[in-house]
């Protein structure tokens, strides 16, 4: 990743402007505190936190056995079922379904998948009108913006831009901010997108291989209604989504909706198995893109267990303060540091260092993964392919020299104490000190750790 579109870069753009920076940061922690406040009310929300993650990890040790079983399934079902290893294939796919069946629109329901391949540009290059009909993800498409958030697209988003982007696109009230009459009125246009559509497309939060069938989540019903007028219902799955049985499903619509935005569940948690009727038919894409590569890898096989909730998102300092689209990503924040490396590490080198490895983000995941230790790792391996830049490879350098001697780490212990309090403030925070920018550094301590023990020792004695 060149410095101008590494993390660092991207991000001083989003914090120059402070009042949003800070506003984004409540925001998201406005979500993260309703997570737990819904987490408190279940006494055994640590025993499905567990369960679900046994879930997975046995999942993914017996991912090519399920995959086929859920084939085998959701073809007794009439549903039709394609492989693609990667993002190319599965655009591929999608097109040739829509041009067989001479589908002009196409409306689709959130789908990071689709955002991961790219789809839309792909089908708009050969014609096809496609709508996002989740509300955010739609905002952020006529906005020409990717996600900057995997449950909340268009969190970067006052609502006084939303009311003139809605005026400009859709002929609402000029200045119009009222968050119920903007709502209104998207309901109202995308209305009119579901009844023209020739075809829907629709992600899936979790397939079972034991019906065939899958589940989509949404809160505003856009799947159902995408999928419910048109003939053509095309569902696009990473193969990590997968469970074993129906009976492990409640253990993950339980946590899936409180580790997201706080609620119990859902407000739709939609079934499908085969096409509504005779006259229709339901397409399943398994897209590989790169997973069964990071399933082979020991380090990080647990970020396949992922349910795409976006809490580490909603609790990271990181992402909280330097937004979505400074990850450069199509997922971003914690998990996206750790999937985007592993499929292209020399584009996203600098996301692992995106991270002041708090654990914050492995505290709230409610599958267990272990995502501050994986970025730790990926760091060593960005380091290993001699990724890391130059700077960073030297202060690694004098560090390391320094810790090794007792003497030297005293020494440097003194003289910073000294500089803190002796030195003028433009001297410590000024352009070569980008870390000092929007930090201020505590006061410096009267003595050292070892000084005081020294001291507290003798009198002891």
């Amino acid at each position: 990743m060149s410095s101008a579109t590494s993390h660092p870069a991207r991000a001083a753009s989003f914090i120059k402007n402070l009042d949003r920076a800070h506003w984004h940061d409540q925001a998201l922690w406005f979500v993260r505190s309703k997570r737990d406040k819904a987490a408190s009310t279940l006494p055994e929300w640590e025993e499905l936190r567990e369960r679900a993650s046994q879930i997975k990890q046995y999942t993914m040790s017996h991912l090519a056995d399920l995959l086929e079983q859920f084939e085998r399934n959701a073809t007794k079902t009439g549903a039709t079922v394609h492989w693609a290893k990667d993002a190319a294939e599965h655009n591929r796919i999608v097109l040739k379904l829509l041009k067989d069946h001479r589908v002009k629109k196409l409306v689709k329901s959130k789908s990071m998948l689709t955002e991961e391949c790219h789809l839309n540009p792909h089908l708009e290059a050969h014609g096809i009108e496609v709508i996002d009909t989740d509300l955010g993800e739609w905002i952020v498409q006529l906005r020409k913006e990717p996600p900057s958030h995997i449950v909340m697209p268009a969190i970067h988003t006052k609502r006084e831009e939303i009311g003139e982007l809605f005026h400009e696109k859709i002929g609402t009230e000029k200045g119009a901010t009222d968050p119920q009459y903007l709502a209104e009125a998207a309901r109202q246009e995308l209305r009119r997108q579901f009844l023209s559509a020739d075809a829907g497309l629709t992600g899936v939060n979790f397939a079972i291989a034991e019906t065939g069938g899958f589940v989509v989540c949404t809160n505003e019903g856009n799947a159902d209604l995408g999928v419910s007028l048109p003939r053509l219902h095309i569902a696009s799955m990473g193969i990590e989504k997968l469970i074993p049985r129906a009976k492990d499903l409640g253990f993950f619509l339980r946590l899936l909706a409180r580790s997201a935005t706080g609620q119990p569940i859902t407000a739709y948690s939609s079934h499908f198995h085969g096409p509504r009727d005779e006259k229709s038919e339901l397409h399943i894409v398994l897209v590989d893109n790169g997973r069964s590569e990071l399933l082979g890898s020991p380090d990080f096989r647990r970020s396949l267990n992922c349910i795409r909730c976006g809490a580490c998102m909603n609790t990271c300092p990181v992402y909280r303060r330097t937004g979505g689209h400074s990850y450069d990503a199509t997922i971003p924040g914690p998990i996206g540091s750790i999937l985007n490396p592993a499929m292209n590490i020399q584009k996203y080198e600098s996301l692992p260092y995106a991270c002041s490895l708090c654990g914050s983000c492995t505290d709230v995941c409610p599958v267990k993964i272990n995502l501050h230790e994986q970025l730790y790792t990926f760091r060593q391996r960005v380091a290993n392919k001699g990724l890391l830049s130059p700077v960073k490879s030297l202060g690694m350098k004098v560090g390391g020299f320094v810790l090794k001697s007792d003497r030297l780490y005293a020494l440097s212990g003194k003289i910073g104490r000294l500089a803190l309090r002796w030195l003028p403030r433009w001297a410590i925070y000024n352009p070569l000190n980008p870390w000092g920018r929007q930090r201020d550094l505590p006061p410096a301590p009267q003595e050292s750790f070892r000084d005081m023990y020294r001291r507290r020792s003798e009198k002891k004695e």
